[in-house]
């Protein structure tokens, strides 16, 4: 999930300097940019959704943990993650390659998704496949989030690990609504150009901020400043250098 969000933060904020600098880029790059920009955000739930699934076994299913969750396994769901984020926007690119002429490819655009891909059949089917695949995982962090709670009351041992784990889903809970503000999106930006007309640009950043930039701070906060080993580190990071400053300060005088 570190490795695709940054990518995906990566071509997002390329992709929007790229947009401010030069304004319209050829059409053929800004396929290419949205849609790398597209698998790695339909990415994000659909990880959050198996993270929750591997939390769900290591707490409700014990025992069986070490026999599913496998490294060779991991590797398995992994690719099929890519696998089902990424075909149903590759036909996006088929259907414009078929109805569209080699000369649009060479044409400048200002690049945004609607003005690359404008079959409307396919907005209809994004819209589709967007609301299959929120609703599938929404229902696995609900689903798994509730075992996970009643196992944690019931059992009387490891009740901090089930806490843990617990806590994680509710984060990746929060994290998933942040990422579900994309639906609203469009109609949001409509309404503010409605209210400050002519700040096109202004609004187009902060929706960027919003939707794409927030919800991926929380993975730092859950697998980093969350983890124990690392606020053991980060601690004794800071007071060694509080403790350095401090000498600093004394020595001049002595």
């Amino acid at each position: 999930m570190v490795i695709n969000d940054a990518v995906q933060l990566t071509v997002t904020i390329t992709l929007f300097v790229l947009s401010y600098i030069f304004y319209k880029i050829n059409v053929s790059f800004c396929c290419f940019f949205i849609l790398v920009a597209v698998f790695t955000t339909r990415n994000t739930p659909v990880n959050l959704a198996g993270m929750a699934v591997e939390r769900y076994i290591a707490i409700c299913e014990p025992f069986s943990h070490a026999r599913i969750c496998t490294v060779r396994r991991t590797y398995m769901v992994i690719g099929l993650i890519w696998f089902i984020c990424v075909v149903p926007d590759i036909t996006d690119l088929f259907v414009t390659l078929a109805t569209e002429s080699l000369g649009f490819f060479q044409e400048s655009v200002f690049c945004l998704r609607q003005t690359v891909f404008k079959d409307p059949i396919l907005a209809y089917k994004r819209q589709a496949f967007d609301i299959i695949y929120f609703s599938c995982v929404f229902l696995t962090l609900i689903f798994t989030y509730l075992r996970i709670l009643f196992t944690a009351r019931a059992i009387s041992s490891e009740k901090t690990s089930a806490q843990r784990a617990r806590n994680t889903i509710l984060l990746h809970g929060v994290q998933l609504a942040m990422c579900l503000l994309s639906y609203i999106s469009p109609s949001v930006e409509l309404v503010l150009h409605l209210i400050f007309p002519g700040r096109t640009l202004e609004i187009r950043f902060a929706n960027y901020l919003i939707i794409y930039i927030l919800p991926r701070f929380l993975s730092p906060i859950i697998y980093g400043v969350r983890d124990r080993k690392f606020r053991k580190y980060f601690k004794m990071y800071l007071l060694s250098n509080r403790c350095r400053e401090k000498l600093q300060k004394v020595a001049p005088q002595q």
